[in-house]
């Protein structure tokens, strides 16, 4: 089904709750809807600007977006192929993220339950390579399916070919390749846990055989303890990256600040944890206006109910200016900023 609007307003369609309108807005529910739409409206998509958002968690809208937004509802899964060892699924980018990830541990799939209760689409999922507690989409994913909205070709990446890093993708480069399906290699193998994560190496000291569902269901009440509820109160989680910085630079700054948070990255490269920076800065609980630091966790930027996007964008440009005075650290958004 193919669902076509004008001026359609994106209040329920972002989690700041932004009352923002689309120009055009595009909704489909199979890859073959989409591909019927555009041979139909090249000129149309050609002429302008495009927009993919999938559980719209991750976006920022500043203004009313004047081109074609498009948003999938693809909620198509199958299984591909397996063996003993592992399982090859192909799965629809508008399923929901969290559906996906409980679907997988009921059924003792391993390699995602560390990504539980995070918001989105599994479409998003490629295009931001999400992760928390020691995975990352990309240890999962093993090809994405995408049609190219310029040219009405499909098109398939290998995990090598998406560029995955650091909540990055090629696919946040090519903001014309609207991904359909992504395939997930999961392990039937349900004892391959990663318990690699501070957090959970503490809660899991005294358990000797957590099977997938205990990390599961332990980190969905760590995030319910420090995350606020979208459906209640606007954010998008994770405003901010966690910056990655030299060695050099990180000595230098644990010289002056002994009690910076921060990990291992690379050979040459630490990651500050963006909110304790932010925190040290005394920005947890504080709010300006319409907008405030979520009081539990300083990386989440909250709508305490009428901000607008602009509200929102100036309130996290107060935040990157502190913590660079403090810091010489540049913040970058997680977010998505439209």
């Amino acid at each position: 089904m193919l669902k076509l609007f004008n001026n359609f307003n994106l209040l329920q369609y972002n989690s700041f709750g932004i009352d923002v309108n689309a120009k055009y807005f595009v909704e489909f529910t199979t890859e073959q809807d989409l591909i019927d739409y555009l041979s139909k409206n090249l000129n149309l998509v050609n002429e302008n600007s495009l927009l993919i958002i999938g559980g719209g968690t991750n976006i920022l809208f500043t203004k009313n977006y004047n081109g074609i937004l498009f948003h999938s509802l693809i909620d198509k899964l199958e299984v591909i192929s397996e063996d003993d060892n592992s399982i090859l699924l192909k799965v629809g980018g508008g399923i929901l993220w969290e559906h996906f990830v409980e679907y997988a541990v009921i059924n003792n799939y391993q390699g995602i339950e560390n990504l539980s209760l995070i918001p989105g689409n599994v479409g998003s999922s490629a295009v931001q390579n999400i992760g928390a507690y020691g995975v990352e989409a990309k240890d999962c994913i093993e090809l994405v399916e995408c049609i190219d909205l310029n040219n009405n070709t499909k098109y398939f990446f290998s995990n090598e070919e998406c560029k995955f890093d650091y909540r990055h993708s090629i696919f946040k480069e090519k903001k014309n390749l609207l991904i359909t399906f992504v395939r997930f290699r999961l392990n039937k193998n349900t004892r391959k846990i990663n318990l690699d994560y501070g957090e959970l190496k503490k809660q899991f000291a005294n358990h000797l055989n957590p099977c997938i569902k205990d990390i599961r269901d332990t980190i969905i009440n760590i995030r319910e303890n420090k995350l606020p509820n979208y459906k209640k109160v606007g954010n998008a989680g994770s405003f901010f990256k966690n910056p990655i910085i030299y060695d050099e630079k990180y000595n230098a700054l644990k010289l002056k600040f002994p009690e910076i948070v921060a990990y291992p990255f690379s050979n040459d490269s630490i990651k500050l944890a963006a909110g304790w920076l932010i925190e040290a800065c005394g920005w947890k609980g504080k709010v300006i206006g319409n907008v405030g630091v979520y009081e539990k966790q300083a990386l989440v930027i909250f709508n305490k109910g009428q901000a607008t996007g602009k509200e929102i964008l100036d309130f996290s440009q107060l935040i990157i200016n502190s913590v660079f005075d403090k810091f010489q650290i540049i913040l970058e958004p997680e977010v998505i900023i439209e």
